[in-house]
């Protein structure tokens, strides 16, 4: 039995209005999906500080990029990469063709899947 996470579930809504040409709210799907990949980061890594501040201001920006900023500290770099190809769709969705698409959302997919992946190693322990 396979469980969805709720990145994986906005990241396919994403492709299927990627696949119907609406480019714009495809955009919005994969940074949707981006964001809930890096909630998911913060629990697993136990990023209290991260969890405090989201309770008290919400995941607005700020406390989206000190959640990738506090990652990129356990899991490297890359991941501040990856969270910036989620802000560059978002922030350019109305100026995106398909092809730029296509290239900054195999960073979203492998954000989603190092978060799957280590969710699946703390379910199985």
């Amino acid at each position: 039995m396979s469980i969805s996470t709720s990145a994986e579930v906005y990241y396919e809504e994403a492709e299927e209005f990627l696949f119907k040409g609406d480019l714009v709210q495809a955009c919005e799907k994969y940074y949707k999906a981006a964001e809930e990949a890096i909630k998911l980061l913060v629990i697993e890594n136990n990023l209290k500080e991260i969890t405090k501040e989201a309770e008290e201001y919400g995941w607005d920006s700020k406390t989206l990029n000190d959640a990738v900023t506090e990652l990129s500290y356990k899991l490297g770099d890359n991941i501040i990469d990856m969270w910036a190809s989620a802000v560059t769709l978002f922030t350019a969705r109305k100026f995106m063709d398909k092809d730029l698409i296509e290239n900054y959302k195999k960073d979203i997919k492998t954000l989603i899947e190092e978060a799957k992946q280590r969710f699946s190693i703390k379910v199985l322990k």
